[in-house]
């Protein structure tokens, strides 16, 4: 392999490298201030290049159209970061701050949904920036001269927060919020806004990034989604709030993606996320970040031994319904409530986790498509009969729940919570990309039950059983006394350790068992849609039970189930009724947090206390 060719991936990297830089810093900017997970960041970089493809080409300006775009849109999509803030999020920071990360995702669905109906389905090319067109020689090899360009911007906009961070007062009170926010409340600072001009700081710098990328790549509607989980993984390496780090690290991971390509096609997406593993593992705090002056709990008020006290009468009432009813329903009605079975058990496993355990999880669909994988390959590839598959697939995900939990429990709060969603990515990558054994992205087919389980109603009896089995499981460990010392260790770990408990053990036996239930809701939906494809490890199924369980209510047991059932019905029938079902969806959610921040049963629960 040539050295010219070796130079030129170098450039390309680095090209990279600064559009994440550019992302990768407002989302740790904004996180580093305010605590917020904000999942609607890649939507804000998505907005700043659809809008630079409309400025470009709309704006009166001759060949500077495409500059005054760039720029208009960044600021644009700051305004529209800025008034979330002050309109949406400032409304709920009185409340847990999962709901804080549940209303960002509610945005993701509507900005989505925007993006469509404003900009259509298909995939736009932009405008070649007037200047910059064309390719220059680098050692005998043609690279595009935006490219160059482009790695100019990163070190630029560097020394910009530089100065912003450092020589002038409101720089020296971020980075003091970053560090502890708490005392500078303590003396005297308001908040909200310097909350809101780190959102506006934070929105542009993302828009910014996705204007930029508009002469590099085409325009999709996915294209959020991508941008977001590579920018995490750049904050986390770098150090969460971290400017520096965050440069640092882009520049790592962008000559790394460039480089992987080359060398390692079929490991390129591993390699990213392994980083980001032992980067966590070695040094949670990251590159050049700092640990946390003070570790709070990701959730807010989280369940007691009395939350998960449903009487179990209720339960009994409840089953015996939806045993009793489904023979009198249509198929699809019969194949709409196994699937909710399966979220039900899904969303319950991750509440256990994060509501006894107080371990915030971005990556529980590990578990489900652990389980999912595992049941499908031991059917197909190992010829086992399905029922074994069935019962196997949960201890297929608790196996691999003893290697990542081994690790994952050494970290707490977001630390944590980023762990699982590297060992997640790490689990997707594998499956996307081992082509001859998992299928890629073509997935694994024609994973169907046998003929005395094919019907709708027998295999919703045998979902039920299994959902029923795993849900009984968790309520009766919520009551134990096991759970009991969970709950001792999520609210000070210090405290239990002093007088002798063995916090990393406890944790790592309840990840089991959260990621064993886990594994069997992916046994039962990869049976109901006969097939699993590499989406069942992806970071929107992570977030789909989380978004759950806040939607029911954190506070107590019943919620997870209650979250799933209502997301999947209102799921079911917003998408039949139009083809826009995100955005109704993400409004219904929106409504949901602003006006019960507290969950659906929360609702119910402080009426009943009235």
């Amino acid at each position: 392999m040539s050295s010219s060719l070796l130079l030129v991936q170098l450039l390309s990297g680095l090209a990279h490298a600064m559009v994440l830089f550019l992302i990768a810093s407002g989302l740790s900017l904004i996180f580093g201030v305010t605590r917020i997970v904000n999942f609607a960041h890649g939507s804000f970089y998505m907005l700043g290049a659809y809008m630079t493809y409309t400025f470009a080409s709309s704006l009166p300006l001759g060949p500077a159209s495409f500059y005054g775009g760039v720029l208009l849109a960044a600021v644009i999509v700051a305004i529209l970061g800025l008034l979330v803030e002050v309109a949406l999020l400032r409304r709920v920071y009185r409340a847990p701050e999962l709901y804080q990360l549940l209303l960002t995702f509610a945005l993701v669905l509507v900005f989505s949904d925007g993006v469509r109906f404003f900009w259509g389905t298909e995939n736009k090319i932009g405008p070649q920036a007037p200047g910059l067109t064309g390719s220059i020689s680098v050692a005998g090899q043609l690279f595009p001269t935006y490219d160059i360009a482009l790695t100019a911007v990163g070190p630029l906009v560097a020394f910009a927060l530089w100065w912003l961070f450092f020589r002038t007062r409101l720089g020296i009170l971020i980075r003091a919020a970053t560090q502890d926010r708490e005392m500078v409340a303590a003396l005297g600072v308001d908040q909200s806004r310097l909350f809101t001009f780190v959102f506006f700081l934070g929105s542009f710098l993302a828009g910014l990034g996705g204007a930029l990328q508009v002469p590099r790549q085409a325009l999709t509607n996915v294209m959020d989604t991508g941008i977001l989980v590579e920018a995490f993984v750049v904050v986390v390496v770098g150090g969460m709030g971290s400017i520096p780090g965050a440069f640092l690290a882009a520049v790592l991971i962008g000559v790394m993606d460039a480089f992987g390509l080359l060398l390692l096609p079929k490991a390129s997406l591993v390699l990213i996320f392994v980083v980001m593993a032992v980067v966590l593992i070695v040094r949670p705090h990251g590159l050049l970040g700092r640990p946390e002056v003070l570790q709070r709990t990701a959730s807010g008020p989280l369940v007691t031994e009395r939350n998960f006290l449903v009487p179990w009468s209720w339960w009994a009432l409840l089953f015996g319904a939806l045993v009793a009813i489904p023979p009198f329903l249509p198929v699809f009605s019969v194949w709409g409530l196994i699937e909710i079975l399966a979220f039900v058990l899904f969303a319950a496993s991750l509440h256990f986790l994060v509501g006894a355990g107080g371990m915030l999880s971005f990556g529980h669909a590990a578990a489900f498509g652990l389980g999912a994988y595992g049941a499908a390959l031991l059917f197909q590839k190992a010829h086992m009969p399905m029922p074994l598959a069935f019962l196997c697939a949960p201890l297929v995900a608790a196996a691999g729940a003893v290697l990542m939990g081994f690790f994952c429990v050494r970290l707490s709060g977001i630390y944590f919570a980023m762990l699982t969603l590297a060992f997640s990515q790490i689990a997707y990558a594998v499956v996307h990309q081992w082509y001859d054994f998992t299928g890629g992205d073509n997935g694994l087919l024609g994973i169907w039950p046998p003929g005395w389980l094919g019907t709708p109603l027998r295999y919703y009896y045998l979902s039920l059983a299994a959902s029923a089995a795993g849900v009984a499981l968790l309520a009766v460990v919520g009551r134990s006394p096991f759970a009991l010392i969970l709950r001792a260790l999520r609210d000070h770990a210090g405290r239990a350790e002093a007088i002798g408990v063995n916090v990393r053990r406890h944790q790592w036996l309840a990840f089991i068992v959260a990621v064993f239930c886990g594994g069997l809701a992916g046994a039962i939906f990869v049976f109901l849609k006969g097939s699993v494809f590499p989406n069942s490890l992806s970071v929107q199924m992570s977030v789909a039970p989380l978004v759950m369980t806040l939607l029911g209510g954190i506070q107590a047991f019943a919620g997870a189930p209650v979250g799933a059932a209502v997301y999947k019905i209102l799921d079911t029938v917003v998408t039949r009724y139009t083809e826009y079902w995100q955005l109704v969806l993400g409004c219904i959610l929106l409504f949901l947090v602003l006006a019960f921040p507290h969950g659906i049963v929360g609702l119910f629960r402080e009426r009943r206390r009235d």
